[in-house]
């Protein structure tokens, strides 16, 4: 653990969705070890934003974010989440996001993604033999360009010991929740719902799924 809690990257680039990355933000910006003096207390969570050459990028709908830092040049982290959206296509073929993402699994506590920001974690390698998940519109693109992923269309989220996925969009939310129950424990993680006024994920089996 870093000085001072827990350090997250987030990382962001042109055509990242919004809610890919800002639903993790939140949920773990707005997490209190003590939720009754929410005021006078700070997150365990030191979450920044990275891009890949640390200028400002565009999101869908436009949205200008700007991040903290590069990928060359950001403080150590204990998380990393790669979120998705349309410019994963693009991403997931930079050899040098490739090598970062390797790079940080080796050192992180926890490599997660949110939707597709599973093909960036797929090309680097890092989930190989492992069950993950993605959106579901991304189910065959996924495999027919990582054939060793193991997708399972049941999940919303999925949590090993040292790399995570989750569902589309929303299902970033669930599994950002489920990364403070794991650091901070489940009364943490259910306090910081019910301040976000979101329901807890009890179950990580996708609504309506068999």
């Amino acid at each position: 653990m870093s000085k001072g809690g827990l350090a997250v990257g987030i990382y962001v680039f042109e055509g990242v969705e919004v809610l890919d990355f800002a639903g993790p933000f939140e949920v773990l910006s707005v997490t209190r070890l003590e939720p009754e003096r929410r005021r006078e207390s700070e997150s365990p969570f030191r979450v920044s934003l990275i891009s890949r050459t640390g200028q400002p990028v565009r999101a869908t709908g436009g949205l200008i974010v700007t991040p903290n830092a590069s990928i060359e040049n950001h403080s150590p982290l204990d998380i990393l989440i790669v979120p998705g959206g349309y410019g994963t296509r693009r991403e997931h073929l930079r050899a040098n996001v490739q090598d970062w993402i390797r790079e940080e699994r080796r050192r992180v506590q926890l490599l997660a993604s949110v939707c597709t920001g599973a093909f960036l974690l797929a090309a680097a390698g890092a989930l190989e033999g492992l069950p993950a998940t993605t959106h579901h519109a991304a189910f065959d693109e996924l495999l027919r360009l990582y054939p060793n992923t193991v997708l399972d269309s049941q999940k919303r989220f999925i949590l090993h010991d040292r790399v995570a996925t989750s569902g589309g969009i929303s299902a970033g939310i669930d599994l950002s929740l489920k990364v403070v129950e794991r650091f901070y424990g489940l009364e943490v993680a259910r306090a910081t719902a019910r301040h976000m006024e979101y329901p807890f994920p009890e179950h990580d089996v996708v609504p309506g799924a068999r």
